[in-house]
């Protein structure tokens, strides 16, 4: 059974870092792409980064310069690191992963960006 866990998510001010985490139950690089989404109220969810296993990366427009995708293969890992963050980055964020044909999704971790 393939698990998706995130973690890291908070109350921050505008302008501020966080980083997000997801821990797999397997190897990140058995996925063909993992990555994030988010989902703010009211709205639906969207792609926020996707890194493919190759090692291609995507970014949604609204974040490019300011979060950064990474991986740790051995702790199985992935990463959402999240600077200059602005009250529209609120949302729940959720952890996606892509293996043979089956999406896998994390619980989702609540980030709030608010003074």
């Amino acid at each position: 059974q393939v698990q998706l866990v995130e973690s890291g998510g908070g109350l921050v001010q505008p302008g501020g870092s966080l980083r997000l985490s997801c821990a797999a139950s397997r190897s990140i690089f058995s996925f063909y792409r993992v990555g994030w989404y988010r989902q703010a109220l009211g709205k639906e969810r969207e792609m926020v980064a996707l890194l493919y296993n190759g090692g291609g990366i995507t970014y949604a427009d609204s974040v490019k310069g300011r979060f950064t995708i990474s991986r740790d293969a051995a702790k199985k890992t992935v990463y959402l690191q999240m600077n200059s963050l602005e009250p529209e980055d609120t949302a729940v964020y959720f952890c996606y992963g892509l293996l043979s044909d089956s999406v896998y999704w994390g619980q989702g971790t609540q980030v709030t960006v608010s003074s």
